[in-house]
């Protein structure tokens, strides 16, 4: 919880900031993250007046820390909610290694591309029509593709780079197909395929996640969004040589969606030998494994 803000005690602290005893400075740095996002214009402030290298370098890290400590009270909140928008999860998870990431700026994106996509619809379209109006949206105007080239650049993972580059994941260019269609009131849902992500597309648009026998068709969202059914997953399995699972092809909920998305993120830094950059993840991933 944010405290009222002082300025005279949070300018006080600010102005320690170039305490050389380390254990003091920490002390520092934990009572001015007490004071929330207001805290944030008056270091910035701070760090424009100054011209030490040592305490520009701690307002950044102070910054950074302050808006981690939202990130998790949002993604908490987010969970206890219910998680019903996928968009704003993957938001958040985005804002742990971007924190200034413009929320607005991401959220009028997609609504640009929902209303783009809405006005080639009506409602005597059939499924595979509606399929067909989305894959044109999302692939020939928005030019969404997947990154082929290097499947575990974590900049794959994040909402800010993928609408930057066009190029993403098959779990992120999935995630943004289901949150365009969600929001076109189609009946579009994740699937958690191991080693890959797809779509399915249900008979309806309900409030509880459909079962596996009201799914139509699936969706390659990594494949400019090929339509496929139940066998091409069933090969796909047996290529990989694991037992088949329900779960294979079964809608799956927005906090599956999001913690596949941050343990994919997680391994992702693991492999690049960044290990350090997993910690606020890791947070986030416990949050979401206890909700």
């Amino acid at each position: 919880m944010t405290l009222p803000i002082s300025n005279k005690e949070l300018n006080a602290l600010i102005n320690l900031l170039d305490e050389p005893d380390e254990p003091a400075f920490n002390r520092i740095r934990e009572k001015i993250i007490t004071f929330g996002d207001e805290a944030i214009p008056f270091l910035e402030n701070s760090w424009e007046e100054t011209l030490v290298g040592l305490v520009h370098e701690r307002i950044d890290l102070i910054i950074r820390d302050i808006r981690l400590v939202k990130v998790k009270h949002d993604f908490a909140e987010w969970l206890k909610a219910g998680s019903s928008d996928l968009l704003k999860g993957f938001i958040l998870v985005s804002k742990v290694h971007y924190p200034g990431l413009d929320e607005n700026e991401m959220v009028q994106f997609i609504e640009k591309m929902r209303m783009d996509a809405w006005l080639e619809m009506n409602d005597s379209l059939t499924a595979l029509e509606n399929v067909k109006v989305l894959n044109h949206i999302v692939y020939q105007v928005y030019h969404f593709d997947g990154n082929k080239s290097n499947l575990l650049e974590p900049d794959n993972f994040y909402i800010n780079t993928l609408i930057s580059s066009r190029k993403g994941s098959s779990l992120t260019l999935g995630i943004i197909y289901c949150i365009v269609a969600q929001k076109l009131m189609l009946p579009v849902y994740g699937v958690n395929l191991p080693q890959h992500f797809i779509v399915a597309y249900a008979a309806e648009l309900t409030s509880e996640l459909p079962p596996m026998e009201d799914v139509l068709f699936y969706i390659n969202p990594f494949s400019q969004g090929a339509v496929f059914t139940r066998k091409e997953i069933e090969l796909f399995i047996r290529q990989l040589k694991v037992p088949a699972e329900e779960s294979f092809f079964t809608p799956c909920s927005n906090n599956f969606i999001i913690q596949r998305l941050i343990e994919t993120l997680i391994f992702c830094y693991n492999q690049a030998g960044l290990p350090e950059k997993n910690e606020p993840l890791e947070d986030l991933l416990t949050l979401i494994r206890q909700s």
